[in-house]
């Protein structure tokens, strides 16, 4: 038996990849925007004017690149009586930090799916209100209290977003292995069977049928 679990294809490394770049460049122009104080993030962009015209392509390009992967795995991401459990077991996971007492689940956990659906809310609404304030191109389409309440609206899908990738990348780092999945695209199958066991009986099962059919 292999002793390795191909988990993400190259495509997909690719693609986290890239949304990740682009929501660096998005986030610290957007926060060059946002207030004077972190105006200087702007010469990383080739000065303000630069920062305000690159911040939506940024944005937009980083949209694009998750929503190829919510086609991917948006359905292994839906919410499962299994996934409640989780919840409810999560203080003894993150203040004692005893995994063995968590319910088995499959190939992501109640926290990562929650994490998902929370860029897709943000990323959602901050393509939404980036539009509705995207000088020159569609500002004139909508009235000024309305683009007043974008404005409101993006900062705080903004902050969001930005507290919800704080929390991806501690757990990626947090779970060992959970980096090396991302970068080389494979875990060990002693990684499955103990942070993701119904996943891991999945593949195992898919590889017991293979041989069979091969042998038959």
């Amino acid at each position: 038996m292999k002793h390795i679990i191909r988990r993400y294809t190259d495509l997909t490394r690719a693609n986290h990849w890239f949304v990740a770049g682009f929501f660096i460049c998005a986030g610290l122009s957007g926060l060059a925007i946002f207030h004077p104080a972190l105006f200087f993030f702007s010469n990383l962009f080739g000065g303000g004017q630069w920062t305000r015209i690159l911040h939506p392509f940024f944005g937009l390009l980083m949209v694009v690149g998750f929503a190829l992967l919510f086609i991917q795995f948006w359905h292994e991401n839906l919410w499962k009586p299994i996934d409640t459990q989780w919840v409810k077991k999560a203080p003894e996971l993150i203040i004692k930090g005893d995994e063995d007492a968590m319910p088995p689940v499959g190939k992501y956990n109640a926290g990562q799916k929650g994490v998902f659906w929370l860029f897709t809310i943000c990323l959602l609404l901050l393509l939404v209100t980036g539009f509705m304030f995207w000088r020159p191109w569609f500002v004139d389409y909508f009235p000024i209290t309305l683009r007043r309440i974008a404005v409101l609206v993006h900062s705080l899908s903004a902050i969001a977003l930005i507290l919800g990738v704080i929390t991806h990348v501690y757990a990626a780092i947090w779970v060992k292995g959970s980096v090396h999945a991302m970068m080389r695209g494979t875990v060990t199958y002693n990684w499955a069977r103990k942070h993701h066991l119904l996943w891991y009986r999945e593949i195992v099962a898919e590889e017991s049928a293979a041989e069979r059919r091969m042998k038959g």
